[in-house]
């Protein structure tokens, strides 16, 4: 679509050869799942004569090696404990539901963006370059700006085929309102034929609106209570965090009424539902994983916040460029290591193949 709308409106010429044309539909590291390329970026790609680099195939592969550290370490081990709690949701209720809920959206982030560094990584490895697709996303401030840094291909592509086309921000601030809520909720049905996400994307099209609708409110708020910078951005990116892990839910839930329950009985004291069934606050939750798979899931999810702290400093890709090959080739068996020996291998699908 992106190929056809751009030759369209001019932005690109249309390619004569069936080759090139075919390569660029049929790539094979982002087919799937994206990273949603333009023709203006990829096709030209596929007319440049490649050599062997050194730099790209050791840069491609660690990006890969991290990708699947996401994928596996983290990911598919709390998607054990998120596919139990989600699938059976009836059979449980407090804790145990919250904790579910934050896993999923550690496990939908790790699944995704794990999936898009193996993606961008293989293509740098034969000498192709995808655009990024996420950039710490958790850290975001504010709803507009989370959905700038989560699966940026497909937030760009709403924007420049849907926002745009439909007036985007050269129409009366109601109608901009209503194209915001209207690209929102195309986006969640664009995942399913679901209420569920539907609600989802609606919920996101709300917090945009309500974002922009507050935004001189919350600025002058914060300029009376004069809270530190650091405390400030704290608060922000942890209301962002809460409001989009809430609407999770939705997303993960597989019907409306799954998710409902999972919103009333989420506050409620845990016990059990059903004689028997042992889900009992703290207890239940420990009792889903073993000790050191527990220790695999907390150093994994650790290392995961580390580095993506570390990021908004400096590119660690480059700081590591520059270490004593001793002490690279010792990073790069850690983490080979750490995907053999910690990895949870389940067979578990990328979530977004369902998409």
């Amino acid at each position: 679509m992106s190929y056809t709308i751009e030759v369209y409106r001019g932005n690109q010429t249309a390619e004569r050869h069936l080759g090139i044309y075919s390569l660029y539909v049929m790539f094979y590291p982002q087919l799937v799942a994206g990273p949603i390329e333009r023709p203006q970026n990829v096709l030209h790609q596929f007319r440049e004569k490649h050599n062997f680099s050194y730099d790209l195939a050791t840069s491609g592969l660690r990006l890969m090696a991290w990708g699947m550290f996401k994928k596996v370490v983290i990911a598919d081990r709390l998607a054990i404990f998120v596919n139990q709690i989600y699938d059976h949701p009836q059979l449980a209720q407090g804790l145990p539901l919250i904790v579910a809920t934050i896993f999923f959206a550690i496990q939908i982030y790790c699944d995704f963006s794990g999936y898009s560094d193996i993606a961008i990584g293989s293509a740098r490895v034969m000498g192709f370059r995808l655009m990024t697709n996420f950039n710490r996303p958790y850290f975001a401030r504010t709803i507009s700006e989370f959905w700038k840094r989560w699966h940026i291909s497909l937030s760009t592509w709403f924007r420049d085929y849907l926002y745009i086309s439909v007036g985007g921000n050269r129409v009366s601030l109601p109608r901009r309102y209503f194209n915001l809520f209207l690209v929102f909720l195309v986006s969640g049905f664009w995942h399913g034929a679901n209420w569920t996400f539907l609600i989802w994307g609606a919920l996101h099209g709300f917090y945009q609106v309500f974002g922009i609708l507050t935004r001189d409110f919350r600025h002058k708020l914060t300029s009376l209570l004069h809270l530190p910078a650091r405390l400030d951005k704290g608060v922000d990116v942890l209301i962002t965090c809460s409001l989009v892990t809430f609407a999770w839910i939705f997303f993960r839930a597989s019907s409306f009424a799954d998710a409902w329950y999972i919103i009333t009985h989420m506050l409620e004291p845990s016990h059990a539902v059903e004689r028997g069934v042992d889900y009992y606050g703290l207890s239940a939750v420990k009792a889903f994983y073993t000790r050191s798979e527990w220790v695999y899931m907390i150093v994994g999810v650790g290392t995961l916040f580390t580095v993506e702290t570390m990021q908004r400093r400096f590119d660690i890709n480059e700081v590591l460029v520059r270490q004593p090959v001793a002490l690279r080739w010792a990073s790069y068996f850690a983490i080979v290591m750490a995907i053999v020996f910690c990895g949870a291998f389940e067979k578990v699908q990328f979530i977004y193949f369902q998409f």
